[in-house]
């Protein structure tokens, strides 16, 4: 057990899905494992442990934002021997050729900054995702006819952004789209030798303003959660 996590030793598998809302991860662990166990309920941050396909995987809620995000990473790393770390979460887009419901797999995370930004100074790190995760995701997503987008995305510190120039300067310079999370996930993972990476489902669009309906998200988001999956076990 840790200050966070509740779970015994043995509890949390290798692989481990990381979506922020904690009650989407209770919808995944029962609609996608069998055998699903709550492993963790401390703080409200719920944890599930059970098999895909015979694969052992837990999946377990981060929270909202960096901060958040890097407690649960570090702890599952670190205390549990997790060694392969997914995000599975939505986006807002910043290209005009991705739509709503589509699927980002980030390649990159450009970030103003994080809570490892102290860990290196002066040094601009380069977070990336773990490259044999984002080969297999992508073959996932296209096995299944997902329209998928492979590139760079901005990890932003706010919700509620009042920097228009930011958004334009991203969309300028290629990023594909917006959340909270993966930064910090990917600086995490490499810090502690594990692979990570980050399927995104498009729930909205910073350009066109659309929004993917309540009712149709639950389909969509799994998607994802089958792309990231295949990609840890296929």
């Amino acid at each position: 057990m840790t200050v966070h996590i509740g779970a015994e030793p043995g509890q949390i598998a290798e692989c481990v899905l990381m979506p922020g809302d904690p009650l989407r991860a209770q919808w995944a662990a029962e609609t996608f494992l069998e055998n699903a166990e709550c492993v963790n309920r401390v703080r409200g941050m719920l944890g599930f442990t059970g098999t895909w396909k015979g694969n052992r995987v837990t999946i377990h809620g981060s929270g909202m934002g960096m901060p958040s995000l890097s407690i649960y990473a570090n702890e599952l790393i670190r205390d549990y021997g997790a060694r392969t770390l997914i995000r599975i979460g939505s986006c807002g887009a910043m290209q005009d050729r991705i739509a709503v419901r589509d699927v980002i797999v980030a390649m990159t995370a450009s970030t103003l900054s994080t809570p490892s930004r102290g860990f290196f100074r002066e040094v601009n790190f380069a977070p990336c995702a773990d490259y044999g995760l984002l080969r297999a995701a992508v073959a996932a997503a296209e096995a299944r006819g997902t329209p998928v987008h492979v590139g760079g995305i901005y990890s932003s510190d706010v919700f509620y952004d009042e920097r228009p120039d930011l958004t334009e300067m991203m969309t300028r310079h290629g990023v594909l789209g917006v959340e909270m999370e993966a930064a910090e996930l990917y600086t995490v993972a490499a810090r502690h030798g594990a692979r990570a990476l980050a399927v995104l489902t498009v729930s909205d669009h910073l350009l066109t303003h659309e929004a993917l309906p309540s009712d149709q998200r639950e389909r969509s988001f799994g998607d994802m959660v089958e792309i990231a999956l295949e990609a840890a076990f296929g």
